[in-house]
């Protein structure tokens, strides 16, 4: 796992795309940071940049570098949720401009996937994290159901847990610093 880190950690720093197992479904990734890498990503799924991405952090104290203020109830979340939840948060910052949604926002999910943690430990930093598929093809649930285009388009594949059903991509849900909380995918 050791060289499949480096290399992935390589090539984030150098500005390109991953394509990395991840706790719900296979991702393509970049540093959440790069607008250059973020437009790369939208340009390979073929998808308007105005929908928004999910970004990945290790922990709630890296999380805190992303978001000017977290609700209280996103702690509660993450010490009762026991399946992947990804939380969209108001007021981002320190991210690419081009991976906020349109209404200052952005989706975070803190992973509970060792070769993740790992990777975003050593990155000290936000990664993107998109389902490994063209915009409105069907998600893939293995590495062996991922498109060509999608594996020649990335500048670096894990060689990891290629043979891993991943069961699904994770529930969604708004937590607005005004106290409103939405689902939006369970």
């Amino acid at each position: 796992m050791q060289q499949q880190l480096t290399q992935a950690l390589q090539t984030l720093k150098n500005g390109g795309l991953i394509l990395y197992p991840t706790d719900t479904v296979w991702g393509i990734g970049c540093d959440a940071s790069n607008e250059e890498a973020v437009k790369k990503i939208f340009k390979l799924k073929q998808r308007e940049d105005s929908k928004a991405l999910i970004c990945l952090v290790a922990d709630d104290r890296m999380l805190k570098k992303y978001v000017k203020k977290i609700p209280e109830a996103a702690f509660s979340i993450f010490d009762i949720e026991d399946s992947p939840i990804t939380i969209i948060y108001d007021e981002p910052q320190n991210l690419a401009p081009n991976l906020i949604a349109d209404d200052n926002t952005i989706a975070i999910r803190i992973p509970d996937h060792d070769f993740c943690f790992q990777l975003l430990r050593r990155f000290n930093g936000a990664i993107v994290s998109t389902s490994a598929n063209i915009s409105g093809e069907p998600t893939p649930k293995s590495f062996k159901e991922i498109a060509p285009d999608i594996l020649k388009g990335v500048d670096y594949v894990v060689n990891l847990q290629h043979e891993k059903k991943n069961a699904k991509p994770s529930s969604i849900i708004k937590l607005s610093n005004n106290g409103v909380v939405k689902v939006i995918r369970e």
